[in-house]
C-alpha cells in the first residue's frame, strides 16, 4: 500500500439540477494523490431520484482506470442525485475500499426521511437507518465510514484536506460538477 500522508482518493459529486424539470444529473469523481495532485477526472451522469445507485457507482468506479490505485472514496453525502440513497456499507464491499461520507455539520435524518416518505421513496430509509454513523473527526468536519476502520479512513481524509475544511477530491468534484450544468462554479475564492 502507499504511504498514507500521500494517498489516492477518488471524491465524488453530483451537479446542481432542477426538481421536476432535470431528468439526470452530472456526476463527477477527481481523484487525487494527497490533497495537490489531481490524477484523474471522470464524468458520467445518473438520474434523478434514480434506483440502485450504489450498484451504478460500484460499476462505474471499478470501470476507471484509477481504480487499482485508490485508498478510499469520499461523498459529501449520504444521498446523491436528489434522492438516491448510498449504501455505502454495500458500495465498500463491492468494491473492497473505504467510502467515507464527509460533511461539513452533524448529519440529521430527520429531513431525509421526510423527504424520502414524501416522494414515495419511504423503502430507502432501510439503507440509511444501516448507514454507519459520522463522527467529528477534527473539531470541524464529520465522517461516517464504512468498509475500513474509522481510524486509518479519517487518516485518508485529513491527509486530502488542502484549502477548506473538506477533502480537497470532493471539492474540486463539487466545483466541477457545478460548472459542467451552469458554466461556472461557484463558491468562495
Amino acid at each position: 500500500m502507499l504511504e498514507s500522508h500521500r494517498p489516492h482518493v477518488l471524491g465524488v459529486d453530483d451537479g446542481p439540477f432542477e426538481k421536476g424539470v432535470s431528468r439526470s444529473v452530472p456526476l463527477v469523481g477527481v481523484t487525487m494523490e494527497g490533497s495537490d495532485l489531481v490524477e484523474a477526472v471522470s464524468v458520467t451522469e445518473f438520474p434523478v431520484d434514480g434506483e440502485d445507485v450504489a450498484d451504478f457507482l460500484a460499476d462505474w468506479i471499478d470501470g476507471l482506470r484509477v481504480r487499482p490505485a485508490l485508498q478510499g472514496i469520499f461523498f459529501g453525502g449520504i444521498t446523491i442525485a436528489g434522492l438516491a440513497v448510498i449504501d455505502v456499507r454495500a458500495l465498500a464491499e463491492r468494491l473492497g475500499v473505504p467510502v467515507a461520507i464527509v460533511n461539513r455539520r452533524e448529519p440529521g435524518d430527520a429531513r431525509l426521511i421526510e423527504a424520502l416518505e414524501s416522494a414515495g421513496l419511504a423503502h430507502r430509509r432501510a439503507i440509511l437507518e444501516r448507514a454507519p454513523r459520522a463522527q467529528c473527526i477534527n473539531g470541524r468536519i464529520y465522517a461516517s465510514v464504512a468498509g475500513g476502520d474509522f481510524e486509518s479512513t479519517t487518516s485518508l481524509v485529513k491527509a486530502t484536506i488542502g484549502k477548506s475544511d473538506l477533502p480537497e477530491p470532493l471539492r474540486l468534484a463539487h466545483i466541477i460538477a457545478r460548472a459542467i450544468v451552469t458554466g461556472e462554479s461557484r463558491g468562495r475564492p
